[in-house]
């Protein structure tokens, strides 16, 4: 039989908030879930750990990306399945695999969708779902992060992009499985595991959760005009068409920086680091995710 664990961010929320995800759990059958609400999403890791331990096989994730990644951080290698009602900004985990901003449906979904094995990330000890960055993205999170973000919702990553689009490039070179890849300008450097990255733009678009690679990305775009050129190419075509864009797969990245640069992972703001590896871990966590969803 499931046991339910709720891992809930208190501080997020839609609809008729944790008081529906309630009353939806238990008109779905389940009454008496282990209930943990944390302030910050850096306080789940230790109440999945303990609903692990308590024997939870099923844990449900009330929050935005950064809750979703703090769970499966934990989770990932163990037998038990990740449900996700959405409940944040940007929803990217959620929103790449179907699962709509809609507790009763979400609520479904987590109880009786289909369970799909997917790849997860790692960089500097942590897991990630969607994707971890160095450059202009983690500068946009970092700088949108607090009470731009509640205030603007997504239009604040819109703000901080043009206000770090002038940011002075850095120089990487970059070890793709081993072998020498790309060395050169660069003002990001970016792992995804999902296609979509932000508002329907997809950054790698043949992107697959489940084939034990993460998809790598280089812009070397600098200053507004050569940025709007690789959104533009973003929004209406293929970025890897881009002369500023660089794309390939793989399984074990190694990245040396000129200075170090800041980082994020799954929209969670980090240290700046001037040296970092990140692998692939196939298969690593089970997703319910919409039934017709590979299993």
């Amino acid at each position: 039989m499931t046991k339910v664990a709720v891992i809930a961010h208190a501080g997020k929320t839609f609809g008729g908030g944790l008081a529906e995800l309630r009353r939806e759990l238990e008109r779905q059958g389940i009454d008496r879930p282990l209930w943990f609400e944390v302030s910050k999403s850096k306080k789940a890791p230790k109440r999945v750990k303990k609903a692990l331990a308590e024997g939870a096989d099923l844990i449900v994730a009330w929050g935005g990306d950064g809750t979703v990644q703090r769970c499966l951080d934990v989770m990932a290698g163990t037998d038990a399945t990740l449900a996700v009602v959405p409940a944040g900004t940007a929803n990217l985990f959620a929103s790449n695999l179907g699962i709509p901003k809609d507790i009763a449906e979400a609520v479904r979904i987590g109880l009786n969708g289909a369970r799909r094995k997917i790849d997860v990330g790692r960089i500097e000890g942590e897991r990630f779902g969607v994707m971890a960055g160095a450059g202009l993205d983690a500068r946009m999170i970092r700088d949108a992060d607090g009470t731009l973000k509640d205030r603007l919702g997504r239009l604040a990553y819109v703000w901080t992009g043009v206000k770090n689009a002038r940011a002075a490039t850095f120089r990487a070179q970059i070890e793709v499985d081993g072998t020498q890849w790309y060395e050169g300008e660069a003002s990001l450097v970016l792992a995804g595991n999902l296609g979509e990255i932000f508002a329907g733009v997809e950054a790698f678009e043949d992107a697959k959760p489940d084939d034990g690679e993460l998809e790598l990305g280089v812009v070397r775009a600098e200053g507004l005009v050569e940025w709007a050129r690789t959104a533009a190419r973003a929004a209406v075509g293929k970025p890897s068409d881009s002369p500023f864009v660089h794309q390939t797969r793989a399984r074990m990245v190694e990245v040396k920086l000129d200075r170090k640069v800041p980082y994020e992972l799954d929209g969670g703001a980090r240290d700046a680091i001037k040296r970092f590896d990140v692998e692939v871990e196939p298969g690593a966590i089970g997703v319910r995710v919409p039934s017709g969803g590979e299993s």
